[in-house]
């Protein structure tokens, strides 16, 4: 037997694995998307109008003025229908865990009604509320402190459309903030409770701040697609981004070019949501990692300046310790 201690191997050499197949898959996915967008783009330019080629037609109507009104009616719907969403919808949540009988089958009730028909339905009822109600009254009995109005006066038509879109909201919200609540640990309440608070102060101060983690991401999604979903206002006759360019498509008969605009528009503010949608996620995700996870920003300069993964580290063999009884 050699009397030294050991002799120490050559480093492994880890060669990565080579996927062929996600190249082609890449290749071949592509191919079918350039294909998409070019048939697309000769099919716009190719539709010849009164002023011009259909691209010089989507330039033109993309930043104009009637356009933009159209974009800020859509942004002031979607931001007060998620309030009254998101408002409701936790309301509706508590009432849903609540020990009372009454207060959770109200709450089911509502969220089995608006969930279970549709949201168009919903804002035209509202629009057209003044078939079987002319006015509203509302005061004291027996006394002249009497309120009057007219239905179509106090609900015009983008109030119409924001009622249709905030209650039916309200319904997925509650669910959604209903599985938040649930999801931290029973422990948690049975000990605030055990230290004097109320169920009101768990739920402000121990059980929504942990389950905003839960409620964020599909919130979100939600406001997300709010934003697309004010496009049925135009049952209202609200005068939002998609009625806006229907009106000009049917004086000007650019149809397609001005459904490319929209389009355009559409996609440029969910980017900005789903981005802001990100930093509130991490922001309420700390503490459940390690770290932060890297921003689109610090992504984009990773992917921009590694041009290469990095060398594997080289593996050693263990080394060789002669037992002591060898000779």
């Amino acid at each position: 037997m050699a009397d030294a201690v050991g002799v120490r191997s050559e480093a492994v050499k880890a060669v990565p694995v080579r996927h062929r197949g996600r190249w082609v898959a890449a290749i071949v996915v592509l191919a079918f998307a350039a294909y998409v967008l070019y048939t697309i783009a000769i099919a716009i330019q190719n539709d010849h109008t009164a002023q011009g080629s259909g691209w010089a037609t989507v330039r033109f109507y993309l930043f104009n003025g009637l356009i933009f009104r159209g974009i800020l009616v859509t942004l002031e719907l979607t931001v007060l229908a998620m309030a009254v969403g998101i408002v409701l919808g936790v309301i509706l949540a508590v009432m849903r865990l609540s020990p009372n009988p009454v207060m959770a089958w109200v709450s089911w009730l509502y969220i089995w009604f608006f969930r279970g028909t549709p949201v168009l339905v919903q804002i035209f009822f509202w629009f057209n509320l003044n078939l079987v109600l002319k006015s509203i009254d509302i005061g004291v009995p027996f006394t002249p402190l009497w309120l009057h109005a007219n239905t179509n006066t106090l609900i015009p038509p983008f109030m119409a459309a924001l009622f249709g879109l905030g209650f039916n909201e309200a319904a997925y919200m509650a669910e959604i903030v209903r599985a938040g609540i649930i999801s931290v640990e029973h422990g948690q309440t049975e000990a605030a409770q055990a230290l004097g608070m109320d169920r009101g102060l768990v739920m402000r101060r121990i059980v929504l701040p942990q389950a905003m983690r839960v409620i964020i991401p599909p919130t979100g999604n939600e406001t997300i697609s709010m934003l697309k979903t004010t496009s049925l206002a135009f049952g209202a006759s609200v005068t939002e981004l998609f009625t806006r360019q229907q009106q000009i498509a049917t004086a000007t008969y650019d149809v397609l070019e001005l459904l490319i605009v929209a389009s355009i528009w559409y996609l440029v503010m969910t980017s900005i949501l789903t981005v802001g949608q990100y930093y509130i996620e991490r922001h309420f995700g700390r503490g459940t990692q390690r770290g932060l996870p890297l921003t689109p920003f610090q992504r984009f300069r990773r992917i921009l300046f590694t041009f290469h993964a990095p060398p594997p580290v080289a593996v050693q063999a263990p080394v060789s310790v002669p037992s002591k009884h060898s000779s």
